[in-house]
């Protein structure tokens, strides 16, 4: 298989259910059903791994916001945080959602790109829970769901992907348009209305209802494959191609930046490593595992920094840190390679 390590930056496998017998999140009557579930939920999941809770209308702002910038939650757990919850493993690669937009949203995120393995995960605890549990489900429908195009199978199979090249080149727009006719659909960084920063794109399936796990999986895991042999072609034409010595040139000088500014912001940081990490997949820049610079930009969030740092900082005081932080992790990295 060819390795599409340094287009693939992550999987994730997402199931979405609710109860029998319950309305949805936002029909529930009191906050005592509400309750119910995460009690009926956190039971279920008590004997399958070492799972910690976190009650949303008991953590904090910084916490919550934490959590969502590690991808660990959603912005409508934050906003329904009266009756919300969420469970996570030890290893943060399951996230159990409680009281979002359905009962659950069950979700396994992984590194690279294997589908088989997130979903194999996730399947094994939906099943575990629905032993404790009975979920909504209908002979012709599949699994009930508060959004209609959940219906069915309630699986979303997600492919974050590194495309610079596509992008540059001028290719993404059609590309998107494509794909969307296959009942797939692109979208940023962080789902549905999100921007492609840092050249992040994901892309998931449109259609859940009419069609098996199976025939999803296969289909994503298809798509997927092509669009990162078109990437490839395309990073070999930004190689040879009449532009070559500036994006040489652009690569050279965005690492040049982050190993010596005194100040750096979250945007700055994001556009300035999607430049390096080009400049490593085109052979310029001397790091082979560009994974290293996408567990750089969740360390330089600012909830990290300021878990990291112990306090509260001010948003120039996490500037400081930031550029300090990159430079010597940059050149360690290098330094290391070389």
């Amino acid at each position: 298989m060819t390795d599409y390590s340094k287009i693939v930056v992550s999987t994730r496998v997402r199931l979405a259910r609710n109860l029998e017998g319950y309305p949805f999140p936002s029909h529930l009557k009191s906050d005592r059903q509400a309750k119910e579930i995460i009690r009926l939920v956190t039971s279920a999941l008590a004997r399958l791994d070492e799972f910690k809770i976190y009650y949303m209308d008991k953590i904090t702002e910084a916490e919550a916001v934490s959590l969502k910038e590690n991808h660990l939650i959603s912005p409508n757990l934050i906003s329904n945080n009266r009756c919300s919850a969420v469970l996570i493993n030890r290893e943060e690669s399951v996230s159990i959602m409680i009281n979002e937009e359905d009962h659950l949203r069950e979700q396994c995120i992984v590194n690279g790109f294997d589908l088989r393995m997130a979903y194999e995960t996730m399947s094994e605890i939906d099943g575990r829970i629905s032993n404790s549990m009975k979920f909504a489900y209908d002979e012709q429908f599949g699994y009930l769901t508060a959004c209609p195009t959940n219906l069915g199978t309630g699986l979303r199979a997600s492919i974050m992907l590194f495309l610079p090249a596509l992008t540059i080149n001028g290719k993404m727009p059609r590309l998107i348009k494509d794909i969307s006719r296959l009942g797939l659909t692109v979208r940023g960084m962080y789902g549905e209305g999100s921007r492609a920063e840092g050249y992040i794109y994901q892309i998931s399936n449109e259609v859940t209802l009419g069609v098996t796990e199976e025939e999803i999986l296969s289909q994503v895991q298809e798509i997927v494959g092509k669009v990162c042999v078109m990437e490839l072609a395309e990073r070999e034409i930004l190689k040879t191609g009449a532009a070559a010595l500036d994006i040489e040139d652009e690569c050279l000088r965005a690492y040049g930046i982050l190993t010596n500014c005194a100040k750096l912001t979250s945007g700055e940081l994001t556009s300035y490593a999607a430049c390096v990490k080009l400049g490593a997949c085109l052979g310029y820049i001397g790091l082979d595992d560009v994974s290293r610079l996408d567990e750089l930009l969740i360390k330089m969030r600012p909830s990290n920094i300021n878990e990291s740092a112990g306090r509260t900082l001010s948003s120039a005081e996490r500037d400081a840190y930031r550029a300090k932080y990159t430079a010597k992790y940059l050149k360690k990295l290098i330094e290391k390679k070389q």
